[in-house]
């Protein structure tokens, strides 16, 4: 069992390690991501110099989120962007909620095949156009010595994993003593006009007398509170703006701000690492904004429980953004709770459906199974809040458990932890298709502005949901459809232990034209054969199909003339697509093969004593291109115990690895499972590529092993 201290001192150590790097190249902010086992997202495990609240959105990092630290991590480069408007170019999503000066660096931090985690370091608005060579041997410094504090936690047997919130770390500074700490406060208060300091979660830590003046509040009111919360005359999305655009850039910027009923403010904002030194004056004039709209009566009041216009905005276009991406309903699920709860404060969430007029739980947060399974396959006639939402189409808010016990006194979420809860349909093209619950752990009145943010929210939900669940239902014929074009059971051959694995494309339609077979010719005689269609889409599987029964018919005949009468059929037939296959007929009798390709991956040999090679074959062209092709043969000795391991590129292929060391490792992986079964060989193979690297094409395998007959 894990320790939890021990996990605890591994996150200090990378918390160090990431102090150490930021100081050597003076990077603003600093984030270390890591995979915890069993999940393929990245987490954020480690951060600096920015709020939480900054970072809610990226907490969780899919492999094929289009984010720098993803792809820095599933090629396994450094990625670098110079400024703003490269972000955007590149990288759209968070150029859009991000759009302040800044320049950013990503890499990985292996601890082993694969990489472990990402470090994600910003710095100041104003870097220079590239990594200078001093930074960026810092920067892989940095990640080999994270990368060394994930080692030797996987040896104690206990490794680091994120916990629930990431670790901060503040930059040390000096603590004065009771006299320079006096002298300093009299040296602001001799200074003109009202000084005040945020920390990095924009709470005010110190205001003197002159600012609360200026500010219209006390102190004491102003202390530990958020300007925009305890004063509602600053709940303007441009304030908040501007505080984000001084974090993110580390820049002074300022602004003007009417205090109602005709006082102008200027705010100047000085940013470091721990925080924000704030100068106030009266401003000379009021600024030319032309028509001023009239103040509207605040939603907000101090130390109100509700998210500024600001962020709530924030965390709308991220959620936007993050939602044209989603591809299936989990994706849907998985992003709409990663940005709403945190944009709302909320404690929990739920996603629901309708099917064979029930609802379906399809995604929750922090709601227990237990609360979920009550919810499931409720009728939409039954008397609750959820199934009322789905059937009318309209909202509902409670303030209190009071006010929904009143009305719905048998709901199951009274059962759960929650003190506020709101209802929404969720509704695409004018029908509805499911609903959405967000719970609160505290009382909340649910202003109109709120009201409209969430049923905002609840409609970019459902257009996504929508479309996953059109994506789910494809998906799904499609896997069918190539079920039913691969081979159900292999045959059983006297003298030849065998097995077989096909894992499709993980991303797009999902449907490939990766094919294998084994063909039983006589009591001593077989045909393997293995193939690659290009495309992932129906086309691509018909043709696998057709390229399976070609080859099926001719079996028997020499390698190199199925090669070539399939290439005939193909020429013929002018799919448009060409296909790679590799033919071998086995000679049990004799221990012996001969092989013919059309380029196709080598097939690798694991011999008796456990030496293993990648086969030399004579190149062959591509199946569909020339009808007039030769496809030469050549042959390998299988003496009893001998693998022969037959792939598809999906299997070696992946962005940033060379395909020659992917193979050779591969080879290395067969030669390491001497001792175990075909199936348990077939698992470790796929494994290790699926842990190596993200795979974006189908992956066929068969393995083929001599045994005496029994």
């Amino acid at each position: 069992m894990k320790n939890p201290g021990e996990t605890g001192s591994g996150l200090r150590s990378l918390g160090a390690a990431l102090s150490d790097v930021m100081r050597r190249t003076g990077a603003a902010i600093g984030m270390v991501y890591l995979r915890p086992p069993g999940d393929s997202a990245l987490r954020l495990a480690v951060l600096s110099g920015v709020s939480l609240e900054f970072a809610a959105p990226w907490m969780r990092v899919a492999p094929r989120d289009p984010v720098p630290v993803a792809d820095a991590v599933a090629e396994r480069r450094l990625v670098w962007i110079g400024d703003r408007e490269e972000m955007a170019r590149r990288y759209p999503r968070p150029g859009l909620v991000l759009p302040y000066p800044f320049s950013l660096a990503a890499a990985p931090i292996a601890d082993g095949p694969a990489a472990g985690g990402g470090l994600v370091l910003l710095w100041p608005g104003g870097h220079a156009p590239q990594l200078s060579a001093s930074e960026e041997d810092a920067v892989r410094a940095g990640c080999d010595r994270m990368a060394l504090v994930l080692a030797r936690a996987v040896d104690r047997g206990s490794p680091v994993v994120p916990g629930p919130q990431p670790r901060i770390v503040r930059p040390s500074r000096r603590t004065p003593g009771p006299i320079e700490a006096t002298a300093a406060v009299e040296f602001i208060d001799r200074l003109p006009g009202g000084s005040c300091a945020l920390d990095l979660n924009g709470r005010i830590t110190f205001v003197t007398a002159d600012a609360a003046d200026l500010l219209g509040a006390e102190a004491e009111d102003l202390t530990g509170a958020l300007p925009w919360e305890a004063l509602p005359w600053m709940d303007d999305p441009a304030v908040e703006d501007r505080y984000r655009a001084a974090v993110i850039s580390r820049r002074t910027t300022s602004f003007t701000v009417l205090r109602p009923p005709d006082h102008w403010l200027c705010f100047e904002l000085h940013p470091d690492a721990t925080g924000i030194s704030v100068r106030i004056t009266p401003a000379a004039a009021a600024p030319d904004r032309g028509d001023e709209a009239p103040v509207a009566a605040p939603e907000h009041t101090a130390h109100s429980p509700l998210p500024s216009r600001a962020t709530a905005l924030y965390h709308l276009m991220h959620l936007a953004a993050t939602l044209t991406e989603a591809v299936g309903v989990q994706d849907v699920v998985d992003q709409a709770a990663d940005q709403i709860t945190p944009a709302l404060g909320a404690h929990a969430l739920a996603l629901l459906t309708t099917e064979d007029g029930r609802l379906r739980v399809v995604g929750h947060r922090g709601y227990t199974a237990d609360a979920m399974a009550r919810f499931d396959s409720a009728p939409l006639t039954s008397d609750t809040p959820a199934a009322h939402v789905l059937t009318s189409g309209t909202p509902l808010f409670f303030g209190s458990r009071e006010e929904l016990a009143r009305d719905y006194p048998s709901a199951f979420v009274l059962d759960s932890e929650g003190a506020a809860w709101a209802f929404l349909p969720l509704i695409a093209s004018g029908r509805p298709v499911g609903s959405l619950i967000v719970a609160y752990d505290r009382p909340r009145p649910f202003h109109p502005g709120e009201r409209a943010i969430l049923t905002s929210l609840a409609g970019l939900i459902a257009q996504a949901l929508d479309r996953a669940r059109l994506y789910d239902s494809k998906h799904e014929l499609a896997h069918r459809l190539q079920a039913g074009l691969l081979p159900h059971t292999l045959p059983h051959i006297p003298g030849l232990e065998v097995a077989a694995r096909y894992l499709p494309a993980g991303h797009g339609m999902g449907i490939g034209g990766d094919f294998y077979d084994l063909i039983r010719l006589s009591g001593t005689t077989a045909a393997a054969t293995i193939g690659d269609v290009q495309g992932h889409n129906v086309e691509a599987a018909a043709l696998m199909g057709q390229v399976r029964a070609a080859v099926h018919a001719s079996a028997g005949a020499p390698p190199g003339e199925v090669l070539a009468r399939t290439n005939r059929l193909l020429t013929d037939l002018d799919p448009g697509l060409f296909t790679s296959c590799l033919y071998a007929h086995i000679d049990l009798r004799h221990h012996r093969a001969l092989l013919a390709t059309a380029g196709h991956p080598p097939p690798l040999v694991r011999h008796p004593d456990g030496h293993t090679q990648v086969l030399d074959l004579p190149p062959g062209l591509l199946l569909g291109i020339d009808p007039a092709a030769d496809y030469p043969t050549a042959g390998v000795t299988l003496p009893i115990g001998t693998v022969l391991a037959l792939y598809t590129d999906g299997l070696v292929e992946a962005p940033g690895v060379d395909i020659d060391d992917a193979t050779a490792e591969l080879a290395g992986k067969l030669a390491e499972g001497e001792a175990l079964s075909m199936d348990g060989l077939a698992d470790t193979l796929i494994g290790h590529a699926h842990g190596s690297a993200p795979r974006d094409d189908d992956i066929a395998l068969l393995l083929l092993r001599t045994a005496a007959p029994s």
